[in-house]
């Protein structure tokens, strides 16, 4: 089941956040970078604004009662950003992540957004793969943060039966 999330999934959020976080940060930045106190205290912080947040979406995926992945979006400087979307590893290849991105992206029609952006480590070959194959391709105006790629979808118009 996919649905908005509210106030009392944030420990469950930020619980999935940082242990999938770690899986492709581990071995290439230093540990308190993503499993210190600081910061598993700021990504805390960034969840409860984004859920309270009018103008930002935060939608969870749950399987037999409990939180499998998560998914945020938000315009940012008048673009449309996929800025989170993470599996439970022990939930991997089940689909969920294919799950939240549909979900973000019929928001998207709905909403009548062309186009989205989002950032992925550049190490984090699996989520690169995951979006390539969902359509999304190299921003050519903005290729590259420090060390997380832009990527850009052309969102498909919505199909009406």
């Amino acid at each position: 089941m996919i649905r908005i999330a509210t106030p009392a999934d944030l420990d469950g959020i930020v619980r999935l956040h940082t242990e999938a976080r770690a899986t492709y940060y581990r071995g290439h930045l230093p540990e308190e970078e993503y499993l210190g106190a600081e910061e598993v205290g700021r990504s805390r912080g960034g969840w409860a604004r984004a859920i309270d947040r009018a103008d930002a979406t935060v939608v969870c995926a749950e399987r037999d009662g409990a939180l499998a992945g998560i998914a945020a979006h938000a315009v940012r400087d008048g673009v449309m950003h996929l800025t989170q979307l993470h599996v439970a590893p022990d939930r991997w290849r089940e689909g969920i992540g294919t799950e939240l991105h549909e979900a973000c992206v019929a928001a998207w029609q709905r909403e009548m957004v062309t186009e989205a952006r989002l950032e992925v480590f550049v190490h984090n070959t699996r989520a690169q793969s995951f979006y390539v194959a969902r359509g999304w391709a190299p921003d050519p105006d903005h290729p590259r943060t420090s060390d997380h790629l832009v990527l850009r979808l052309a969102v498909p118009a919505e199909v009406r039966a």
